[in-house]
Order: C-alpha cells, then sequence, then structure tokens
C-alpha cells in the first residue's frame, strides 16, 4: 500500500453513480427478474472505463471501479452465495428498517419528510417491497466468475490512465451477519464464521489480482444508532466480536494489502445520535488493515481529528479521514480540505495521511443519489487541489 511519502495522495470510498442505461439492468438483477446478460457486460465495461477515466482526471490518486456492477455495496453478494433465499418481508416490518433507530425515533417528522422528496426523486433505501434475503442453507461462494470479471475491468479501465495504486471494496462479513438474518445456523457464531469463510475467498482474489482490498463496514459504528436499546458499552461488545470475525475473514492476507472503512451511511439527516469516534476507536484499530478510511468532513464529526491526539494508531498504520462529504453539493474549498489534511498530518505524520471522502456517493447505485454526479467530480477536484496546497505546507515548499 503507497504511502504519503513525497506528497498527500487522494482516493476515495469507492461507490458513484452507474450510468441511466444501467440502472433498470441492475434493478433487474437486484430483484432477481430477467435481463441481458451481454448487454449487462457491455454496459458495465463501458461505465467502469469513464469512472476511472473521470477519477484520473479529477486528480484522484487511488483508484477504483466505482462498484459500476453491482446495485449495492453489499446486496451484490447474495448473487456470490449459496445458502440464502428472497423472502416476503416479515409482517409489521414493511416499511424502512431504519424506522426503529434513534434517529427516526427522535425525529420522525425529518425522516417522513425526506422519504417523500426520495421517493418523489426516484426512490432512496428501504424499498422492501421485493423481499428480504435470509439465510436458509450452507453459506458457499460462487462468485469467481463475478469477481474475475470486476477484476479484468478494473485492470483494462487502469492501463495508460495517471494513477498511484488500485483498490476494490468488497463488504465485511460482519455487515452481511448484522443484516441479513440466519435461519439455518445453530448459533450466530457458526453463521458469521461461514460468511468469514466464503467472503475471504473474495478477498484473496482481489488482492492476488494486484490491488488493495478494502473492507467495508459501516455497521461497526451504526449498530449504537440502528438499536436504541442498547448502551455504548453494549456496542462496543458487540463490536469487538465482529472485528474478531473480520479477523479471521483476513487471515493470511499481508495488512499492508487491506484498508478499512467505515462510516455512518448515507443518512442526510440530523445525525445527532452516531457514535463518537472516541467511543469505537481502540476497537476499529484492531482489524488487520494497514490503513482506515472514516468520516470527519461533515459538522457532526470534523472535530474528531483531537481523538488521534490521545489515541495512538499502530506503527505504519495510515489514516484516509474523509475530507469531502457526501452528503451535501456543496463543493468543498480547497483551502479548507488543505486545513483539514493538515491537521491529521500535524498529528500522526505526513506520510501516515491520505485524502479520502466520508463514504461512497451513491452506495445504493439503484436509488436516488443526494449528491448530483456531475457535483461528485468537482469534490473530487478539490480534494486534489487541497492535497496540492497541503503538501506545499507539509513539504515546505511554497
Amino acid at each position: 500500500m503507497k504511502r504519503s511519502t513525497e506528497r498527500i495522495l487522494t482516493t476515495h470510498v469507492g461507490s458513484l453513480a452507474r450510468p441511466d442505461a444501467l440502472v433498470p439492468i441492475l434493478k433487474a438483477r437486484d430483484r432477481v427478474q430477467p435481463y441481458d446478460r451481454e448487454t449487462y457486460a457491455k454496459l458495465v465495461r463501458d461505465a467502469v472505463a469513464d469512472v476511472v477515466r473521470r477519477q484520473a482526471d479529477a486528480g484522484v490518486d487511488i483508484v477504483t471501479d466505482g462498484e459500476q456492477g453491482k446495485a449495492s455495496f453489499f446486496g451484490y453478494i447474495v448473487e456470490r452465495f449459496d445458502g440464502f433465499t428472497r423472502k416476503p418481508v416479515p409482517v409489521g416490518q414493511e416499511g424502512n428498517p431504519r424506522g426503529a433507530s434513534r434517529e427516526y425515533r427522535a425525529f420522525p417528522d425529518y425522516y417522513v419528510w425526506s422519504e417523500r422528496i426520495a421517493e418523489w426523486a426516484g426512490g432512496r433505501g428501504g424499498d422492501r417491497r421485493h423481499g428480504v434475503d435470509v439465510c436458509t442453507g450452507p453459506v458457499v461462494y460462487k462468485g469467481h466468475a463475478a469477481v474475475r470479471s470486476d477484476i479484468e475491468n478494473l485492470k483494462t479501465a487502469v492501463k495508460g490512465l495517471p494513477h498511484e495504486e488500485v483498490f476494490m471494496p468488497a463488504i465485511a462479513p460482519s455487515y452481511i451477519f448484522a443484516t441479513l438474518a440466519n435461519e439455518f445456523y445453530r448459533t450466530d457464531e457458526e453463521y458469521e464464521q461461514a460468511l468469514a469463510d466464503a467472503l475471504r475467498e473474495e478477498y484473496r482474489a482481489i488482492v492476488d489480482a494486484g490491488f488493495v482490498l478494502q473492507i467495508d463496514d459501516p455497521r461497526l459504528i451504526t449498530q449504537y444508532m440502528m438499536n436504541p436499546d442498547l448502551s455504548v458499552a453494549d456496542c462496543r461488545k458487540w463490536a469487538a466480536k465482529r472485528v474478531e470475525a473480520i479477523n479471521y475473514s483476513l487471515r493470511g492476507i499481508p495488512r499492508e494489502k487491506v484498508r478499512f472503512h467505515t462510516c455512518y451511511s448515507i443518512d442526510v439527516g440530523p445525525r445527532v445520535y452516531d457514535m463518537e469516534l472516541k467511543d469505537i476507536v481502540d476497537i476499529m484499530l484492531k482489524i488487520d488493515a494497514g490503513a482506515y478510511s472514516f468520516e470527519t468532513a461533515n459538522p457532526r464529526h470534523e472535530h474528531e481529528y483531537h481523538v488521534f491526539e490521545h489515541v495512538r494508531p499502530p506503527d505504519g498504520t495510515i489514516l484516509i479521514p474523509g475530507v469531502i462529504s457526501h452528503t451535501t453539493n456543496l463543493v468543498e474549498h480547497p483551502a479548507l480540505i488543505a486545513e483539514r489534511i493538515v491537521r491529521f498530518a500535524n498529528i500522526v505524520g505526513r506520510e501516515n495521511v491520505i485524502a479520502g471522502a466520508d463514504c461512497g456517493f451513491a452506495a445504493s447505485g439503484i436509488r436516488f443519489n443526494d449528491v448530483h454526479p456531475s457535483v461528485v467530480w468537482l469534490k473530487f477536484a478539490a480534494m486534489a487541489e487541497g492535497a496540492r496546497l497541503a503538501t506545499l505546507q507539509l513539504w515546505d515548499r511554497a
């Protein structure tokens, strides 16, 4: 994994808007409906080539495929596993699964209003009309051809384009464990271990292809917001068990080939019940990764760079703080981005900081995106310019 040894490098979290022509096919795949496979394959190849070129043009150093072939950042995995069945939503649970969270309970008027706007604009998360996936049999990985296709599309797309490195996101076993119910395994431990064993095959393929593997798990810190009856201590204990599963899935994969991302998901709301970084950072840093990506570009979390004045990451650790937000169409000023970068560099060392984004800009590629795709590229360009300004300051090149 490259470090910012000569200048501040830039990257992002991964998910980018899918082209309009691809969205109907992704919807069909997500709903287990027929679709034209050849058309899908061509549209994905073209989409990956386009988003990689745009990342390079905007000045992003560490690029990815934008998850163009995936309907969402985690739902794709069911296509790559045996052992899951699509079932009707249980009676009484038809609404948004986040409806029982601390945020929804505290601000129902806001979230009802927000959902209405999203529905008018094309829909956002929470559409469960097509059922939910449930584990009903042995979990076995069958996604070898799919991940090979992802890898080949990305390898082809980066040829001839300026970039420092390539990463590919994959979901954590802990996130699947927390979101897809188990009706087959006798214990939670057996279920989570089966998920970890299956996902390890995907992880290994990504690393063997020469890419940096990014493990995504928003649930590590959103467990607190999603479960009003749990205390911070309860959620810390829960998160520690999830970290054990993540590390089990990463066994044998070099730490320097792995980066971990967590965030508070795409919630454009008050967010006063987000878990604070100080309450989870020590557990997060136990994950066997060489770099950690997290939110610090929004008003609820920008101050949390102070956490690292008191918590020392393991030697050689890279931090990828968000310096651009996924929850606003305002384009951050490069001077502000530079300030955000320099804050972290002054604490942990300039070589240990890579500029990133708070979260993906299209975590669900088939639903409403809060930040317009045209604005995303402007944000990336601003991040690159902010990294340049930070470099001038940190390397005293003025």
